[in-house]
């Protein structure tokens, strides 16, 4: 009779040839042997290192990481969390499958997110018009423009069209909306608007991070640092109070992953950010079990496979340590590191674009493997514009392959216990630390930014990488290697906006502002003058009530920007 497949070991035969395990003595002559069989064979060999810096071995062996260390992981669900922040992980629920959609008007923006959530998605994801990141109106940018890499949201009005059809007490947005985050307060406006109690609202403030922004994104820096700084804990205090299954505090370590910094770099500075944003709320007062819960991360995820997974794994188990020895949080729900992925667009290549697919599905996978709790899939034509419909399709699906037909979501952590993976993960969490003691050093991540401290470690890491590409040592299939003639004509087509429906969406907004209560959108903007003077009124409490008056997204932060700096960013070298 065949034993059930989850019979214990003890009740499976053992051929007697294997029974024993081999002396110690064979175990070591053994490898000895290997080793000169390797060296002989091998020859002469350049030492290997990961992105990070990190040598990696030909092979690794439980002298690397001994088994017996493995309750020092904890289990899921239980501190230290490498194994993962929750019992059941991907087998009692899978990651949240997001996709970045942005092309147009809202209302081009509604249908292609209505066919997103038909196709799998279970999440939304809004990326606004670049004319929204630097921070102004539609009516302030050349129509040309317009469109072209996110959405034109400048009202609470466009929100609502935005969002049409999506129930927003029952599904989790993320808001691509750096400071002072008015597309949530127009989500807030809509949601009100509708009858929809602000309690239910969930989803996270996925540009929150403004230190990120001035290191590596600065189209999205609108305001000084100072004034960044402020508004960001006004932010977490008014959405853990008014909103509190919305996240308000996303920390961003893609941006600088995607600027050149290694992913343990990323890492480091990522959670020097969090612990600079959390000691920053402990300095209002505020309880770390009341706001911790809600902070969330958001990574790169590159090509490098196993360092991406052991990069994960290292940090949650330091991010649960700062957290409790720190930062002094005793809710264990304090103590988890959430975090979104996205596969990394610098990756891509405009060169052979379909390749993309391949290592979308692979960055995928190290997310995966790396216990992510959201995911962004790239789609293969990113390198060339904003992704196509058939391109969006494909990265849908490519989530859906890996999480209903290969299996990935059976097992917990199922590269745990490797020799290796471990093995890298110690090594990693100890780069990591390293790099953070670094801005620990410089007075914490808001002065090692301040001084440029950050840029130029990210600077140097950049150079680096990019010299292994030009000197052919890092390979990256047809860009410097199995390079190929290509028919151009066959890559994907740049999809721009329709110019009369952007006109026609442009002519919208400006009757829009004409027919406004003038008298109460002057009252909401004096008001937000006055809050950011004033350190005992909430500035975003004020730009939700502004947006709920009428405002537009570029009064707004205009107003802002004249009151609290502009975001001027310094270069360092």
């Amino acid at each position: 009779m065949n034993k059930p497949i989850d019979a214990p070991l003890s009740a499976v035969a053992v051929p007697p040839e294997t029974a024993a395990a081999p002396h110690a003595a064979d175990a070591g002559a053994a490898l000895a042997r290997w080793q000169q069989e390797y060296a002989e064979q091998i020859g002469a060999q350049r030492p290997v290192h990961n992105r990070s810096g990190v040598p990696i071995k030909a092979l690794y062996t439980a002298a690397d990481w001994h088994p017996e260390r493995e309750a020092e992981q904890g289990l899921p669900g239980q501190a230290p969390y490498t194994r993962g922040i929750y019992a059941t992980m991907h087998r009692g629920r899978t990651w949240t499958q997001r996709q970045l959609i942005g092309l147009g008007t809202p209302a081009e923006y509604n249908a292609r997110l209505l066919e997103v959530l038909a196709a799998g998605a279970t999440a939304v994801s809004l990326i606004p018009c670049n004319s929204v990141f630097r921070g102004v109106d539609m009516d302030e940018s050349h129509v040309e423009l317009l469109g072209t890499c996110g959405t034109v949201v400048n009202t609470a009005v466009h929100m609502d069209t935005a969002l049409q059809g999506v129930d927003l007490a029952a599904t989790s947005c993320a808001m691509n909306d750096p400071s002072p985050f008015t597309l949530l307060a127009f989500m807030l406006a809509a949601a009100k608007k509708r009858g929809t109690d602000w309690r239910l609202v969930s989803g996270t403030s996925n540009q929150s991070d403004y230190l990120s922004h001035y290191v590596a994104n600065h189209m999205f820096f609108r305001i000084a640092l100072p004034g960044a700084r402020r508004i960001l804990g006004d932010h977490i205090q008014f959405c853990n109070r008014f909103v509190p299954r919305w996240n308000p505090m996303s920390v961003v370590g893609q941006h600088m992953q995607q600027a050149g910094a290694t992913p343990a770099e990323a890492v480091a500075f990522t959670l020097s950010s969090a612990i600079q944003n959390a000691e920053d709320c402990i300095a209002r007062g505020m309880d770390p079990d009341a706001f911790l819960p809600r902070f969330t991360f958001f990574f790169d995820i590159s090509i490098s496979f196993f360092e991406e997974i052991a990069k994960f794994r290292a940090a949650r188990r330091i991010w649960a340590k700062v957290t409790k020895e720190r930062l002094g949080a005793k809710d264990p729900r304090s103590w988890r590191f959430k975090f979104h992925g996205q596969t990394s667009g610098v990756d891509l290549t405009r060169q052979q674009p379909l390749n993309n697919v391949a290592r979308v599905a692979v960055q995928a996978m190290a997310g995966i493997f790396g216990g992510l709790q959201s995911l962004h899939t790239d789609a293969y034509d990113e390198a060339l514009s904003c992704p196509s419909e058939f391109g969006a399709r494909i990265a849908v699906a490519t989530q859906n392959i890996l999480r209903e037909e290969a299996h990935l979501t059976d097992v917990i952590d199922p590269l745990g216990g490797s020799h290796y993976v471990e093995a890298l993960t110690d090594r990693m969490e100890a780069e990591i630390e390293r790099i953070m003691g670094l801005v620990q050093q410089a007075g914490g991540m808001y002065k090692a930014v301040e001084s440029g401290l950050v840029q130029r470690m990210i600077g140097e890491s950049a150079r680096r990488f990019q010299a292994r590409v030009d000197s052919g040592e890092q390979t990256v299939v047809g860009v410097n290697a199995y390079q190929v003639d290509e028919d151009r004509s066959a890559r994907p087509v740049n999809t721009r906006p329709d110019r009369a429906t952007m006109i026609a969406h442009l002519d919208d907004f400006r009757a829009y502002k004409a027919a406004r209560p003038q008298a109460e959108v002057q009252r909401a903007l004096d008001a937000l003058v006055r809050a950011a003077h004033d350190p005992r009124d909430n500035v975003f409490g004020r730009v939700v009530e502004a947006a709920e008056a009428g405002c537009t997204h570029g009064e707004i932060c205009a107003t802002l920007r004249r009151e609290l700096g502009f975001g001027h960013v310094q270069a360092f070298v």
